[in-house]
This record gives structure tokens, sequence and C-alpha cells, in this order.
């Protein structure tokens, strides 16, 4: 077994919940590093078995009840004019919020108005401008039943 492997079971070697495996006894006698490790965590394991928690002060619960008394009466308390406003400023200041983003939303999404547009005139007639136009009317092109009467007409005539 690798010195890895056997420091995550020394733990539970030290502390007696696990038997050692022959394997891993063959390598603690080998390994010094890995027995004088186990040796440390046995020690540790002693002292703790010899503390004893210290017993509280005999006031202890005394002044522990009192203390809780007074928060549960603080929290009784109004706190004052500031923690009354805070609550109302936050509702209002939502409902602001909310009243201008559906302002935003309904005037176009932060969209770019036409007089932004102007101040870029593009000719027609070029391909941008084309690209443009095509684009602003694509509504009244894809419905322009015209156009596919024309294109019908042009095959009827071009094939006679």
């Amino acid at each position: 077994m690798k010195c890895n492997e056997i420091h995550e079971l020394l733990p539970e070697l030290a502390a007696g919940t696990t038997t050692a495996s022959p394997e891993i006894a063959e390598h603690l006698h080998a390994c010094a590093e890995c027995a004088g490790m186990l040796e440390e965590f046995r020690q540790t394991m002693l002292l703790l078995d010899e503390w004893q928690a210290p017993e509280p002060s005999p006031h202890f619960d005394t002044r522990l009840f009192a203390r809780l008394r007074e928060e549960q009466e603080k929290a009784k308390q109004p706190a004052g004019w500031v923690a009354w406003l805070r609550r109302p400023a936050l509702a209002v200041s939502f409902a602001v919020l909310v009243v201008v983003g559906m302002t935003i939303f309904e005037n176009g999404g932060g969209k770019p108005s036409s007089g932004n547009q102007s101040a870029q005139v593009i000719e027609p007639g070029t391909a941008v401008g084309d690209l443009q136009a095509l684009d602003n009317n694509h509504d009244l092109y894809s419905n322009f039943d015209v156009l596919d009467d024309l294109q019908v007409q042009s095959d009827v005539t071009a094939n006679p």
C-alpha cells in the first residue's frame, strides 16, 4: 500500500474503530514515517480521552435567561421612524421602477427614434439603401400578391 492510502486510515486505526489488515501492518512495519504518525494519532486520542469539559459558572443559566428576556423586549419595541419608513420606501421605489420599466417597454424598448436615423442619410439605389428599404417594407412585400402575378405573367411570356 502507498503512504497516502495509509494516511487516510490513520484516524480510524488510532481510535480503534478498524483493525489493521496484514497489508497495512506490513506497511507500518516497513515505513517509519507512517508508524510515527500512527503513534502521534494514538497519543492525541489518549489526550482527548482524558480531557474533561469545564463546568459552566453557577450563574450562567441566570445570566443567559436574563439576556434572552432583554432581547425579546427589544424585539417587541418599535425600532423608530427609520425602520417604519424603510418598508414603505422600498415598496414605493419598487413601484416606480416597475412603472419606468413598463414605460420603456411600451415606447419601443430603447430602440433609436426616427430622429437618430435621419442623421445618417443613405442614398436610394445603393446596396445598403435597398436592403434597408426591403427591411422596412418586409410586411408589405411578403403580402404583396401583385408581385406573384407578375412572376407568373413573365414566366408565361418567356415560355410560349
